[in-house]
């Protein structure tokens, strides 16, 4: 008899920026995780940090080999069609102990132009914040192109920038465009479209590994930038317990927070998608329909549930904060 597919968990891949602290080690108890961590990337498809499977019969392959084989089954047909052996998104932990640079990401038709490869919009769930820790998100006003050129060469951007307070279960919506920075102190989750396409556009006059100021793209983010000044850039949702509540729906994910203490099923007959469900508190069981397993999770741990799989249950451990990412078709 066949195996069939069942929720899959994948080693992590650790990236170590200047930025980064021991949060992995300290808060989510990965004593792998190397020193001064800033990133898991905990399922990709990004060429060269492809994820691999660490749980199950089918451990050791790549999620590459995974969609050459199991295809819609895996990701959902609607999902394949489109991407085909192109898993769509990049899922990350990320713990600044520092501040990130400021930043901005290209949409899909500028950065089809410039590199051959998919924008990126992207999303934040803040799951540890130090007391007054803050981040950048936007401008404070409305800012024209020309402007910007001149205030990033006087080296007085960030009067232009938009800091904002932050605290734990905030999230933020970051389209394509909207230039941003985590700040110290803050443990999130990122979702975000399979790119690694990022434009530095100031960065503390920081310098890498060689001793050299890191390099900035001021020209390049001048094309990508949204220039638009918005009332409110922290997104807005109400969660609750035992209830699963929309956070964002945009074209490339929708992610939703559940917080559950009681068991609960849950069944997808309507989703043509993986799901990726990533913990950020507490920890539960889950059981899925045609498996004699169950997987685990713990706070700071990722599984992706193929597409064929419709059903599951969900048994907390007391009680647990899930964040749960698919795509629309």
């Amino acid at each position: 008899m066949e195996k069939s597919l069942y929720p899959l968990k994948f080693t992590p891949i650790y990236k170590t920026p200047i930025w980064g602290g021991n949060g992995f080690k300290t808060k989510l108890h990965r004593t792998n995780a190397p020193e001064k961590c800033g990133e898991s990337w905990e399922i990709s498809g990004v060429k060269d940090n492809v994820s691999v499977v660490c749980n199950g019969f089918l451990a050791g392959n790549d999620l590459s080999e995974l969609l050459e084989v199991y295809m819609g089954d895996l990701v959902g047909d609607s999902v394949y069609e489109k991407f085909g052996n192109d898993f769509p998104l990049l899922i990350k932990f990320i713990d600044a102990n520092d501040k990130l640079s400021v930043q901005v990401h290209p949409d899909d038709d500028l950065a089809a132009e410039k590199h051959n490869s998919y924008g990126k919009t992207e999303m934040w769930y803040v799951f540890e914040a130090e007391k007054d820790a803050e981040l950048v998100c936007g401008f404070n006003r409305e800012v024209s192109k020309e402007e910007y050129l001149a205030k990033t060469t006087a080296g007085s951007l960030t009067e232009l920038l938009n800091y904002i307070k932050v605290k734990k279960d905030d999230v933020f919506f970051i389209p394509a465009g909207r230039v941003h920075a985590i700040g110290a102190g803050i443990m999130l989750a990122e979702i975000q479209q399979s790119s690694d396409i990022t434009y530095r556009i100031y960065d503390y006059d920081r310098k890498g590994a060689d001793g050299k100021p890191r390099e900035l793209h001021l020209a390049e983010a001048a094309e990508a930038i949204d220039y638009e000044f918005y009332d409110n850039y922290k997104t807005s949702y109400r969660p609750l317990m035992n209830k699963t509540v929309n956070a964002v729906d945009c074209q490339y994910f929708t992610t939703n927070v559940f917080r559950f203490n009681m068991p609960v099923e849950k069944d997808f007959p309507e989703i043509d998608s993986f799901i990726i469900y990533m913990c950020t508190e507490g920890g539960c069981r889950i059981e899925y329909e045609g498996g004699e397993d169950s997987v685990t999770l713990t706070k700071g741990e990722t599984v992706l549930v193929p597409a064929m799989i419709k059903n599951l249950c969900f048994y907390p451990e007391k009680e647990a904060s899930l964040i749960e990412v698919y795509i629309k078709s």
